[in-house]
């Protein structure tokens, strides 16, 4: 693991965020960064900060690492704490809804 980065508290589903992540596990982060930026899903926005952010990290801690060799080691995401709210339903009732967010972390290494 040459950086990390970390993102917490993003309001959308985890499940459908891992959807985006499972694109670009593996991959360089100039193709990763690609991959992101032409899906059609709302969480490509928050994965790409994040990886920029690793990015970022990394070119901080050492300024020598190239960034053509840097690929995503780790990604995953995590489910974070549910909002409750309340909707209101016929004749007084009230259904319970639950607003999800998610904790991003993306890890770079180096290709050898």
């Amino acid at each position: 693991m040459i950086s990390k980065a970390t993102s917490k508290f993003i309001k959308m589903s985890p499940q459908k965020a891992r959807l985006v992540i499972d694109m670009i596990r593996g991959k360089d982060v100039s193709e990763a960064l690609m991959t992101l930026k032409f899906a059609n899903k709302r969480a490509t926005g928050e994965i790409e900060k994040v990886v920029k952010s690793a990015v970022a990290n990394a070119t901080q801690k050492s300024e020598n690492i190239d960034v053509d060799d840097l690929f995503i080691e780790t990604a995953f995401i995590n489910e974070g704490p549910r909002m409750k709210r309340v909707r209101p339903a016929p004749m007084g009732r009230a259904y319970r809804i639950q607003r999800r967010t998610a904790h991003i972390t993306i890890e770079l290494g180096e290709k050898k």
